[in-house]
């Protein structure tokens, strides 16, 4: 026989490595005296050596050695083969143990049979541990426990409550623990009457006064969304330990309550509670959410008076708050103190670097990580999507879109929608176009991605189809959407379709109008010479005209020559914004239409006194994944002569003759230089560029910061004409296709 359970007290603490193989068994009963008592004891702490190993095959080789020796297998060796078995999902091995146990012990200790039972539903024999169950001849709480607990952890609910009706019935007397076990996995709204009727069932037990049950009813209330019903729960608690607390204010967050959150945790601290990582991580989400820089800065105290600066799961929440509330630089120290960042800590900081708009910081950043082999997700690949849309990096895109692919961090819908708006931005209609065509069900962020690609390309037509597709699906457009369909009408002229949309909003949809739906109406009026309707729009909106209002009007003004409410909408708009540099150009060239000089000398006296100065002009474009970038008049790049050269024979080529008026890019510079200053803007010395190193058959795609001028745009649309290529240029509002003498704006923009 072997040695009794309670004979080998260390065998689960053992040093394994150090013991002989086969000691014992290879020694003979003359060589080695063993007392009785003692006898099997090697054998039996060498076969859970080989368990803890996970070594199967050679514990099953050992037991038939053990049988040959007459050496019985200890219940403590069982057990821990039954829990290797487990650990592994072995279910053929337990299956083999199960057998072996059942011939050499007629009534197995109830414990063993139980670990069998553990075995089975931990490998998945859920059919092995029914039988089982059913023929055992005695059953205690735990026996029960198990099978209700397994059931109910894979997600079979039925089966587990009518395994705890069952219980009910026989006369086992519950614990806290078989109740808490089932309340943990009631975390869905249509779970919530089962809930309420187990917490009636407790409430007639003496379990009903239990911290530990009621926490877990209050747990499960919040999981379940009844909210209302976890707090009437918690107010009643004689005893509230540190989980309910938690609970609840995790139940507050969850539920878009943020200041009651707030409010809980500042309970928390008048009551002493013990605050640990997790409860500081869940009440700085509800900080940001509110942008409450304030209390952010007041409970980042209380996490560096405790010493939890630099645990991951404090600081990169804390670096979220200060992102969202625009607190880059307090962002930034929260970061360097973590000890040991992990991939949503770097996910924080690039989205954070991206909202302050410092694109090229968060794309240094994940090329760093990347290169460094660093841990990415998959909210990190969407920021850089944005990223390269906002800088119009194409090359930087597509890398990181392979990128993402290779390592299977393509947000579903969110990363996807987010790759369209790229390929969109970099000029790859097509590529944007095959991204959304690669959803299997896009939503209503996708669609409004590629009806705004193709309204920024002047494809009118093509984004009111996917429109009209889009509410033949069924999805409901939000605000986004209707912009989208606004601006592709307004670059087209498609004034009665704009008004349709536009009503569409609040008849159709019950939308509220925003002021960004009122100012593409007034868009869409003032480049249609409706300069009128677009004041009397202004003049009815139910809101304070902005600075994109008067601007739009303004600019329907200077193309349609009305001086007298161009110069009403001037005074308008530098009123809001008197360091608007656009508006003094837009004056300025509405003065110099009409001839009147000395009140566009006044305008550029003005800006002198203000000392405001335009953005300066660049543009950009990408030849073998190299970008050149152009200044008016640049003379740094290294094929500078050969750039001139070329520009030259182009301006010899096209003829063009250009006005008077002052453009964006010509505001800073005395009438005498202005007809040489055409010449050296920046995109034409990109087109030049373009000209001279890429293939003649591709594309030349430019992109501008700012709008390009009336010249320039007749300039590209001549040299498309006597070269014969395709160029396309971006510039801040839309996009512009070249093509054999013509533009896709069909000079309407």
């Amino acid at each position: 026989m072997g040695v009794p359970q309670n004979k080998i007290p260390s065998i689960k603490s053992a040093n394994f490595s150090q013991i002989p193989s086969w000691v014992s068994l290879k020694t003979s009963p003359s060589s080695l005296k063993i007392p009785q008592s003692q006898q099997g004891q090697v054998e039996n702490v060498y076969l859970v050596s080989l368990s803890r190993q996970g070594k199967l095959k050679e514990a099953r080789d050992f037991l038939k050695e053990m049988d040959r020796a007459g050496v019985s297998v200890s219940p403590n060796s069982y057990e821990c083969l039954l829990e290797t078995c487990r650990e592994i999902g072995s279910l053929s091995d337990g299956r083999l143990i199960h057998d072996r146990l059942r011939r050499m012990m007629t009534i197995p200790p109830l414990f063993l049979v139980n670990c069998v039972l553990q075995m089975y539903c931990d490998c998945g024999g859920f059919r092995d541990a029914e039988i089982l169950f059913d023929g055992m001849r005695e059953r205690n709480l735990t026996s029960w426990s198990i099978l209700i607990s397994a059931y109910a952890q894979m997600g079979n609910l039925e089966k587990a409550f009518w395994f705890f009706s069952q219980m009910l019935e026989s006369e086992i007397r519950l614990n806290s623990s078989v109740y808490a076990r089932l309340l943990k996995y009631l975390t869905h709204p249509s779970l919530l009457e089962i809930g309420k009727q187990m917490h009636s069932l407790i409430l007639r037990t003496e379990l009903g006064n239990s911290v530990s049950v009621n926490t877990a009813i209050s747990n499960m209330y919040v999981k379940c969304g009844w909210l209302e019903g976890a707090q009437l729960l918690f107010d009643r608690m004689s005893e509230k330990n540190a989980v309910a607390w938690t609970g609840l204010l995790m139940g507050h967050v969850h539920a878009g309550k943020r200041k009651g959150a707030l409010e809980l945790f500042a309970n928390m601290v008048r009551e002493s509670v013990e605050l640990d990582e997790f409860v500081f991580s869940i009440v700085l989400k509800a900080c940001a959410g509110l942008k409450d820089l304030n209390s952010g800065r007041q409970i980042h105290g209380y996490i560096v008076k405790l010493g939890l600066e630099p645990e991951v799961s404090v600081g990169t929440p804390l670096v979220d708050l200060y992102v969202k509330c625009g607190s880059f630089e307090s962002a930034c120290q929260a970061f360097k103190r973590i000890s040991d960042p992990n991939e949503a800590s770097w996910s924080a900081m690039i989205s954070g670097y991206c909202q302050m708009g410092k694109f090229e910081k968060s794309i240094k950043i994940f090329r760093s990580l990347r290169n460094k082999n660093g841990v990415l997700n998959s909210f990190v690949y969407t920021s850089i999507f944005q990223a390269c849309s906002a800088l119009a990096d194409y090359n930087m895109g597509a890398q990181a879109h392979a990128d993402a692919i290779k390592r299977g961090l393509v947000s579903y819908l969110c990363g996807e929608s987010a790759m369209i708006t790229m390929y969109s931005k970099c000029g790859r209609l097509d590529y944007a176009n095959r991204a959304f065509e690669s959803i299997e069900k896009p939503d209503t962020v996708a669609w409004t991605a590629i009806i705004s690609g193709h309204a920024y390309h002047g494809n009118a037509s093509e984004a009111l189809r996917l429109f009209r597709k889009m509410q033949d699906s069924g999805l409901r457009p939000n605000a986004v959407t209707f912009v989208a369909v606004l601006t592709a009408c307004s670059h087209s002229g498609l004034v009665a379709d704009a008004k349709q949309y536009f009503e569409l909003i609040s008849k159709h949809y019950g939308l509220e109008p925003t002021i960004d739906h009122y100012d593409c109406m007034i868009d869409v009026y003032s480049r249609a010479g409706l300069l009128q309707e677009a004041f009397e729009v202004i003049k009815n909106m139910p809101f304070n005209p902005s600075v994109m209002s008067w601007k739009c009007l303004m600019s329907g003004c200077w193309i349609h020559k009305n001086l007298e409410l161009g110069t009403m909408a001037a005074e308008n708009l530098l009123q809001l914004d008197p360091d608007d540099t656009a508006g003094y150009i837009l004056m300025f060239n509405l003065y110099a239409s009409y001839g009147k000089w000395e009140e566009a000398a006044r305008v550029r006296s003005m800006m002198t006194t203000r000392k405001l100065k335009k953005e300066l002009s660049c543009s950009w474009i990408t030849v073998k994944g190299n970008v050149h970038r152009f200044i008016v008049g640049d003379k740094h790049h290294p094929q500078t002569e050969e750039i001139y050269s070329k520009l030259k024979e182009l301006n010899s080529s096209v003829a063009n003759r250009e006005n008077d008026l002052l453009t964006e890019e010509g505001v800073t510079c005395t009438l005498p230089e202005r007809e040489q200053q055409l010449l050296d803007h920046s995109e034409r010395l990109a087109m030049a560029f373009g000209l001279l190193s890429t293939p003649n058959n591709s594309p030349i795609v430019i992109f501008k910061n700012l709008r390009t001028c009336k010249h320039c745009h007749e300039f590209a649309k001549r040299v498309s004409m006597v070269t014969g290529r395709e160029l396309i240029i971006r510039d801040s509002l839309r996009f512009h296709h070249f093509q054999s003498g013509q533009c896709s704006c069909n000079d309407y923009w």
